[in-house]
C-alpha cells in the first residue's frame, strides 16, 4: 500500500472513528497509548536488526511506519511537513 493511500485511511478513521477500528481505537485511547505503540514497534525494530532476519526488519519496520503514521495524524503534522524538515538539513 502507498503511504499516502495509507495516510487517507488513517485520517478517515480518525474523522469517523469507527467502532471496530484498531486505529480509531488507538485515537479513543489518546496520544500516551499511540506513542507506547511506537515505542514497542521501535524496540521490535531494533531486536529484528539485531537478530539479522529481513523479513522480521521489513514486517516490523512496517508496523513502526504504520504506527509513526497514527502518530503524525493525531499531532496534526503532515508529510510535508517533514519533506521540509529533512529539506532543510541538507
Amino acid at each position: 500500500m502507498k503511504i499516502n493511500k495509507l495516510l487517507e485511511i488513517i485520517r478517515d478513521r480518525k474523522l469517523k472513528m469507527p467502532k471496530d477500528s484498531y486505529v480509531a481505537s488507538l485515537f479513543r485511547l489518546g496520544e500516551d497509548r499511540i506513542i507506547q505503540k511506537v515505542g514497542e514497534e521501535t524496540v521490535e525494530v531494533v531486536i529484528a536488526v539485531k537478530n539479522e532476519n529481513k523479513q522480521r526488519i521489513v514486517s516490523e519496520v512496517a508496523d513502526l511506519l504504520f504506527h509513526l503514521l497514527i502518530l503524525l495524524v493525531s499531532s496534526n503534522i503532515t508529510l510535508s511537513d517533514i519533506e521540509k524538515e529533512l529539506e532543510s538539513r541538507n
